[in-house]
């Protein structure tokens, strides 16, 4: 089920920014009994990202309804796109957003990725630095669509991308995670990357584990270190990854308890 601008279609005006330039934001979010999952912290980084952009972002009781509308138990993304627009890369000032509301069936993991953790692929594709544009979930996502094209064995559930410098950044459709001596490290996106709404609650959440966060430049030494490696979206919710690089994990006793705590909560 599509719904553009409130109406069911499939189709947008082929002199749409987003289409053209990839000038808009999105975000993905699980629908689950009929319920949007942690809808307000969806709708403030949809909110803060449009700002980003100067894109006037949509009334969220107006999204929150047409969410309504999709099947109870999907994954919906919302897009929003500057409008459609004359040649150019000038922004007129009184641009019309373009509003897509989507529905897709749930993915069907193998229980395998939960229980006993992911097997990741290290990307050689390096996310370009961006600071004007780091944390934003913007349309322009060539970097992952080129880094997803790298490897094509099942076995492998994400790929991990580093930045020009080598640090760990995120997985192509995750946040990362590293746990070392009972602190939580989570790459700096100052410079490129997305910061995902499970990347926030993961944080909040930490202090009732017991754990201190760290939020910093991650080398990929210091992963491959770590205790426990994790993955987090809105949709996987939390994966621990089993093996990467060359090294074997066992075990993610966080990891679980962090799994169980976004499944529980919808913050």
């Amino acid at each position: 089920m599509t719904l553009i601008n409130g109406i069911p279609s499939d189709a947008v005006s082929a002199n749409d920014r987003g289409l053209l330039y990839g000038d808009g934001v999105f975000r993905t979010l699980k629908r689950a009994g009929g319920v949007s999952r942690c809808w307000a912290r969806q709708y403030a980084k949809l909110a803060a990202d449009c700002t980003s952009l100067n894109l006037r972002c949509p009334d969220a009781a107006m999204l929150a309804a047409e969410l309504a509308q999709l099947p109870p138990d999907c994954v919906a993304k919302i897009i929003i796109t500057r409008g459609p627009g004359a040649r150019g890369y000038a922004v007129v000032a009184d641009a019309m957003p373009t509003r897509v509301v989507t529905a897709s069936s749930l993915p069907d993991y193998p229980s395998s990725h939960s229980t006993s953790g992911v097997k990741a692929h290290l990307c050689s594709l390096r996310l370009a630095s961006q600071p004007r544009l780091a944390g934003v979930k913007h349309l322009n996502r060539l970097e992952n669509v080129l880094a997803r094209m790298e490897w094509n064995d099942a076995a492998i559930a994400e790929g991990i991308l580093l930045d020009e410098a080598g640090s760990v950044i995120e997985g192509t459709m995750s946040n990362v995670f590293a746990l070392r001596d009972g602190v939580l490290h989570t790459p700096d996106l100052s410079r490129c990357g997305v910061a995902g709404v499970q990347r926030d609650r993961i944080l909040a959440f930490a202090a009732e584990l017991g754990l201190k966060t760290r939020i910093a430049s991650l080398p990929l030494d210091a992963l491959m270190a770590a205790d426990e490696v994790m993955l987090c979206n809105s949709v996987i919710g939390v994966w621990q990854v089993r093996e990467f690089n060359g090294r074997v994990w066992n075990g993610g006793a966080v990891s679980a308890r962090l799994r169980a705590l976004l499944d529980e909560r919808d913050d």
